[in-house]
């Protein structure tokens, strides 16, 4: 094989390589190019969840926090109702007890 020939064979798989080279270098950028985006769809999404925790902790936790304090108090008023009513029905029972007894003397005279 002549020097030529060998050259030319060299230059050949130089440019061969150069080729691959540009190929794998527009591949890089293509890659480069979607990390970026992915890293910027990254920090809008970081962006939401920072926002959405700090919604959970400054207005949904305290007006949850208020709801249950209110129906606490509820509760309590619920439970003060209920024992006065009770109490009343009590009393009118033994005001029944007494008008059957006092009816029953009364049918006696």
């Amino acid at each position: 094989m002549t020097d030529n020939k060998k050259l030319d064979l060299i230059l050949e798989k130089v440019n061969s390589l150069d080729e691959k080279v540009n190929s794998l270098d527009k591949k890089v950028s293509s890659l480069d190019a979607r990390v970026n985006s992915l890293e910027g769809d990254m920090k809008e999404v970081r962006q939401r969840v920072t926002k959405t925790d700090m919604i959970l902790e400054n207005e949904i936790r305290v007006n949850i926090q208020r709801i249950a304090e209110g129906h606490l108090d509820l509760s309590r008023k619920l439970d003060d109702c209920v024992k006065i009513s009770s109490d009343i029905k009590a009393k009118q029972e033994i005001q029944d007890i007494y008008i059957n007894m006092h009816n029953s003397k009364l049918k006696a005279l």
